[in-house]
């Protein structure tokens, strides 16, 4: 969203998201990579022999915001690796979320704890070891009112500027 016109708040690009995230005024901040360790390291940079954009700022918000969510839908062992390839950034995350699971972090071991599961085998389809509950809650099915919202207003404000998404989620032309 920061990259369109109408609606950004910044007026000089990027370096005002750094200046209040390095002031401690960006609550929140979403982080996905092409791939996703253990350690709570992404990487933005290359695998597999491909090249990916690269890790603008992503080293600098990932350690200044604190609250950092990891992000992928696919959850696969390509993506969810035991070692990244190349460390873009590495951090402490609040979560991770993945098209399957949501994962905590635990600081202190330095290490994912399994908090709930949306869909599938997630330990077969998770390339590194993490902590889990004797018996794995589901995640819970959102409210309807929260649906009602997302496929509403929320599903409009975006298909203008990710069409692919919104046509893929939510059928929107």
């Amino acid at each position: 969203m920061l990259h369109r016109r109408r609606g950004n708040p910044f007026t000089e690009g990027s370096r005002e998201l750094f200046d209040l995230a390095g002031q401690g005024r960006i609550d929140v901040f979403f982080l996905g990579g092409a791939q996703i360790d253990g350690e709570g390291s992404i990487n933005l940079v290359r695998a597999e022999g491909r090249r990916f954009p690269g890790s603008f700022g992503s080293a600098f918000m990932y350690s200044v915001v604190k609250r950092t969510i990891l992000f992928r839908e696919e959850h696969s062992r390509r993506v969810l690796v035991p070692k990244v390839e190349f460390v873009s950034a590495r951090g402490d995350p609040a979560a991770l979320l993945t098209g399957k699971a949501l994962f905590s972090w635990q600081r202190e071991k330095r290490r994912f704890r399994l908090e709930s599961v949306h869909d599938g085998d997630v330990r077969a389809e998770t390339g590194f070891d993490y902590d889990a509950p004797a018996d794995m809650p589901r995640t819970p099915a959102p409210a309807e009112a929260d649906l009602a919202l997302l496929r509403g207003p929320v599903a409009k404000a975006i298909a203008p500027d990710y069409p692919d998404f919104a046509k893929r989620v939510w059928g929107i032309n």
